[in-house]
């Protein structure tokens, strides 16, 4: 039986397109494959967020090349990155690229300089802390050595405790001028007089001594 229209076979070659003689592009066709890519990417090169302002600019420029430019473009790697430093979005970049690796060297530059400063600062920061602040934490302990004393030798209990020996004393002496009197060593108008005044002052101290140690236990 004759096949007028021919077999599936011969119209699938027919309808298949020849790749031969068309230019090979010079980068991967996975690379191009998405829909958001506006360009193709060199290998190891990151995307970049391209803003609608931006994009707009490199489809005008696009525009007004021939099918011819486009198809070098894809084909020639060397045209490509010619057309793209051309850009003036790249063109910005590259300059704030250059600007901050020159910003970045001067503030090096300016680290390495200050080297032997900083390394001076740090030996007198060392002798301070072994000498000066030795010294001074050895002051600080003996200030506070003597604030100690001085709460401990105010404290409530220590004040009650020499008020006593006070207390003591003066009994004492009134004993001892007690005994004057009975040997007849003093007279007694002096000895009344001395008498009465001892008196006074230990009966004074054992009204505060009662009197404090009745607040505190309150």
């Amino acid at each position: 039986m004759f096949n007028f229209w021919g077999s599936k076979e011969q119209q699938q070659g027919q309808s298949r397109p020849s790749s031969e003689g068309s230019p090979q592009p010079w980068y991967s066709p996975s690379l191009v494959t998405s829909p958001s890519s506006s360009r193709p990417q060199t290998s190891g090169q990151i995307p970049s967020y391209v803003s609608p302002g931006e994009a707009a600019g490199i489809i005008l420029v696009l525009k007004d090349k021939s099918v011819d430019e486009l198809r070098k473009l894809l084909s020639d790697k060397n045209a490509y990155q010619q057309f793209l430093h051309s850009l003036d979005q790249v063109t910005i970049q590259n300059n704030i690229r250059e600007e901050l690796r020159k910003e970045t060297l001067h503030l090096a530059r300016e680290n390495l300089e200050k080297e032997p400063q900083i390394v001076e600062l740090r030996n007198q920061c060392r002798i301070i802390r072994t000498s000066e602040l030795a010294t001074a934490q050895e002051k600080l302990n003996e200030l506070e050595n003597q604030r100690e004393e001085i709460l401990k030798f105010y404290s409530p209990g220590s004040l009650l405790h020499r008020l006593q020996d006070a207390m003591n004393n003066v009994d004492e002496e009134s004993e001892e001028l007690q005994q004057k009197f009975m040997d007849k060593d003093i007279d007694t108008a002096a000895f009344v007089q001395k008498y009465k005044k001892l008196r006074s002052k230990y009966h004074r101290r054992a009204l505060i001594h009662l009197a404090s140690k009745t607040s505190s236990i309150g």
